[in-house]
């Protein structure tokens, strides 16, 4: 105790597309909820009542405990304290709340103190992808790739600018009015950004992208009809074999969660070596070394950026380079890993398609100040890259694997590449949800055949493309 201060089967297909239903349903069985309702009048009215009588409490309760002594108390011994507290204080106050809203009065302080505040509910929940907290008064999820808005909220916004304090600051960052700006990580992984006043004008916004508990991997992303059997088939022969991988995505396409699955192949004795803006990665093998970038501090210096960290990792002696996301003139760096021994490395960045992504590294090499001609970074590119997968967010939410594609070598000044597998989009149902299917493209034998047999995959990848053959045919 610490004194107070203390606390069926269908044989007849009648068409493709409603093959393709019949196939999507069966590997996406959960309905998309329906978005929460935002509160009626009557019940913001009780809301309003709620957190002013909770903000009195925990007002009292501050000016009664002991903080430093709290801080050095597990949860449970912390919780005890603080109920015993609240409890006395309501008594004191005459109230009159029941007590089930005591306890839930007393469950939302201790989240303030203990945790994160209003955000605890949701970070507990698994199938929630994204909180995105526009100010105390607005806070939304995504559920089934859906957005909706939350009754939560918070005190007042000095309330959640304390949270993302205690979140940043985890990570050994800052956010404030003079870093206003500030990428962090919890403890699981999951992405942070904040941005604080004076540049975000109602107050802080809080984005987390949430990592599920459980690590996914190709086979889940199969039954969810991100990508079809075979080409699950292929990626796990592209990650055993080695070849240099770009994931391209748009924003919230899953590239992270793809890249992690394609790591989850890479044999156990390999040394790996990650380099992140925030360390989200979760490798599964002993061997691996988690790099991470660091910002300015306040006085402007100390910055580490990503090429630094790349450009190191060439002197850590690795057998495989994995940058989180490239956008900026570290590809170069990357590149010249992917061509002078480290096989196997793999990387994510922002496009539209596979050929946009062999322009966007173009770009970003050109914009980082190395004057080389066009020409000699697209043949660095070609000698480099081998593989590119391409994922997408589509209309209705649902997210899928759209190219595994080949970057083969140069046609003049172009480059030339094939499609393996695509996805096809052959329409929507009756709901709004969009129907379609991967198939191949009847590539024989692809580039990495030789790769493919040097490891031992040859007869693996060659059942995997006949099988995509057989079923594209049918």
């Amino acid at each position: 105790m610490f004194g107070r201060k203390s606390i069926p089967d269908q044989k007849v297909i009648e068409t493709e597309v409603q093959q393709a239903a019949r196939e999507q349903q069966s590997a996406m069985p959960r309905e998309v909820p329906k978005p929460a309702e935002v509160p009626s009048a009557a019940k913001a009215e009780k809301a309003d009542q709620y957190y002013s009588l909770k903000k009195e409490i925990f007002s009292a309760l501050i000016a009664t405990i002991d903080v430093a002594a709290l801080s050095s108390m597990d949860r449970d011994q912390a919780r005890q304290e603080i109920g015993a507290i609240v409890n006395d204080i309501v008594a004191a106050k005459k109230t009159g709340i029941s007590m089930v809203e005591q306890n839930e009065l007393l469950r939302d302080i201790c989240n303030d103190i203990l945790g994160y505040g209003p955000l605890e509910p949701l970070l507990a929940r698994d199938d929630i992808a994204d909180i995105m907290v526009n100010g105390a008064d607005q806070v939304f999820i995504e559920v089934g790739g859906r957005v909706q808005r939350t009754g939560v909220r918070f005190r007042d916004n000095e309330q959640l600018l304390n949270i993302c304090q205690r979140i940043v600051s985890q990570v050994g960052r800052r956010v404030d009015e003079a870093s206003p700006i500030c990428d962090a990580r919890l403890a699981d992984g999951s992405r942070v950004n904040v941005i604080a006043p004076p540049l975000a004008i109602d107050g802080p916004s809080l984005t987390i992208r949430k990592f599920k508990k459980e690590k996914l991997n190709l086979d889940q992303l199969v039954r969810f009809g991100s990508i079809s059997p075979e080409g699950a088939e292929i990626l796990k022969i592209i990650g055993r074999v080695r070849c240099n991988v770009l994931i391209s995505g748009g924003t919230g396409s899953g590239k992270t969660t793809l890249l992690n699955c394609l790591t989850g192949y890479i044999d156990d004795g390999e040394r790996i070596i990650t380099c992140e803006d925030a360390a989200e990665l979760q490798l599964q093998q002993p061997h691996v070394v988690r790099l991470e970038t660091r910002p300015p501090n306040i006085e402007g210096q100390g910055e580490i950026t990503m090429r630094s960290l790349v450009k190191n990792c060439l002197r850590m002696r690795p057998e495989r380079i994995i940058v989180g996301e490239v956008r900026g003139s570290e590809a170069f760096d990357l590149l010249q890993a992917m061509n002078t021994g480290h096989d196997g490395s793999m990387g994510t960045l922002h496009a539209n398609s596979p050929r946009e992504a062999i322009s966007r590294v173009e770009a970003m090499i050109t914009m980082g100040g190395h004057s080389l001609p066009g020409k000699a970074i697209r043949e660095m590119l070609v000698s480099s890259v081998d593989v590119i997968v391409q994922a997408a967010r589509l209309r209705d939410g649902s997210r899928r694997i759209t190219h595994i594609t080949e970057v083969l070598g140069m046609e003049g000044d172009v480059v030339t590449t094939q499609d393996l597998f695509v996805y096809d989009i052959l329409g929507e149902d009756g709901k709004g949800n969009i129907i379609g299917r991967h198939r191949s493209t009847g590539i024989g034998r692809p580039a990495f055949w030789d790769r493919a047999r040097y490891y031992g995959e040859e007869a693996r990848l060659a059942a995997a493309l006949d099988a995509a053959e057989i079923k594209a045919a049918a």
